[in-house]
């Protein structure tokens, strides 16, 4: 059973308009399965098989010219000097296009998992010829089969979507945290245990060990588990690095593979010359939340619900929600998507930034009480407009706790 993807409609359009489109994200995210079904015809050839992999290594011409065109190249990463030779044919095929008035299309569509090389490879050497795509595991709207839409924390925006809305209670809610968003594992339902610790062996073997020391690779391990214990929390570098046995300087890095892999996201905080006394530090999410749940251990939606750590999951729910939503559309969350905290502790979980409006964001795990807009007013010292702000949380529809702040359900994201 296919479940479609939201992205599909962007990578549709932008199929008309480049020669390339460049796919990365983590591992099991559905990349290769999209693709195959919103492009049947295109040929497909993955550089997994090591006789594929051997010939566009040592024959990059030969191996393009053994296939047909349009062209779907899985994990490019391990052969990443293809590219060059990619782009040489995109420059052929568009004085040729050009020469009779044409365009190409799109020719080469590569995909891969390993983000950092991939990006860097593609905007260098593909620079101006293809476009670059983060794909997610599956959101919510995705795993109900239901037409998703961009996040906007707009009010008015929201209230005209909540039609489609289904409301969920809290242990509803926590099944999904629990369960997470794997395309795979969504779908198939094979066994917890088996299914994520295969994905973190496959993660390291494959990934991972490219970047770092094999030896180090038990001590990776740990480190993502550590790490998902302090999912939603602001990074303290030391702290991790005391809990692994690993100095400052490697947890750094790690936490740069972690997040050039997908599987984490970084937060930054929202920062302005007029914020004297803003934290600076920036907060860490897993993106997939079926995996940090089996990386701290939790055997059951249920535990977890009741765990101190239920909070932390919420917040790493609503955000990698969000995310997804953002990304879906083509978006990057740098320009649009930050936190707030100083050091009198007050905090705002989100700000969501569009056309030079702040719009304050609160999580809440159970049901938002009345002071849980309280901070929203600390944003004014960045002298700019403050819309109305949102407190998301389980509750059952949108309704205003005054005029400047309405509660909203978790499932309204991306609706």
């Amino acid at each position: 059973m296919y479940y479609h993807r939201q992205l599909e409609k962007k990578i549709l359009e932008i199929a008309q308009e480049f020669s390339c489109i460049t796919l990365y994200g983590a591992r099991q995210t559905g990349k290769s399965t999209m693709l195959r079904n919103i492009f049947p015809d295109f040929e497909y050839v993955t550089l997994d098989n090591s006789r594929e992999r051997l010939l566009a290594s040592d024959d990059p011409e030969l191996f393009l010219s053994a296939h047909g065109m349009p062209l779907i190249i899985d994990e490019i990463q391990k052969v990443p000097s293809l590219m060059e030779t990619v782009k040489i044919r995109i420059d052929e095929a568009k004085l040729d296009h050009t020469e009779e008035g044409s365009t190409t299309g799109v020719m080469y569509i590569l995909t891969g998992s390993n983000t950092i090389e991939i990006r860097e490879n593609a905007s260098e050497t593909l620079a101006g010829r293809t476009a670059i795509i983060e794909v997610n595991s599956f959101s919510e709207c995705e795993k109900q089969k239901i037409e998703g839409h961009t996040f906007e924390p707009d009010i008015e925006l929201l209230r005209s979507r909540q039609k489609y809305f289904r409301p969920k209670n809290r242990y509803e809610v926590f099944q999904e945290i629990y369960l997470g968003g794997m395309p795979e594992y969504w779908v198939l339902r094979p066994d917890r245990d088996i299914f994520f610790e295969s994905y973190t062996s496959t993660y390291l073997e494959k990934d991972v060990s490219r970047m770092v020391n094999v030896g180090k690779l038990d001590d990776f391990r740990r480190f993502m588990r550590i790490a998902a214990l302090r999912t939603a929390q602001q990074l303290d570098y030391t702290e991790i690095g005391n809990a692994v046995g690993i100095d400052t300087r490697t947890v750094k890095n790690w936490i740069s593979i972690l997040e050039a892999s997908g599987i984490i996201v970084i937060l930054k905080p929202y920062v302005s010359n007029l914020a004297k006394r803003i934290v600076k530090t920036p907060k860490m999410y897993f993106m997939d939340t079926g995996l940090c749940a089996f990386l701290c251990g939790w055997s059951d939606p249920g535990v977890l619900e009741a765990s101190p750590m239920a909070g932390a999951f919420f917040e790493t729910y609503v955000v990698s929600e969000i995310v997804k939503s953002i990304r879906n559309s083509g978006k990057r969350i740098e320009y649009c998507l930050y936190y707030y905290r100083d050091r009198d502790q007050k905090e705002v979980d989100l700000i969501y930034i569009k056309d030079q409006m702040l719009y304050p964001i609160e999580i809440k795990k159970g049901i938002g009480n009345d002071k849980s807009d309280k901070n929203f007013r600390i944003l004014e010292q960045y002298k700019m407009p403050i819309a109305v702000g949102l407190i998301i949380d389980t509750s059952d529809k949108i309704f205003p706790l005054n005029r400047d702040a309405y509660y909203c359900p978790v499932g309204m994201i991306g609706l």
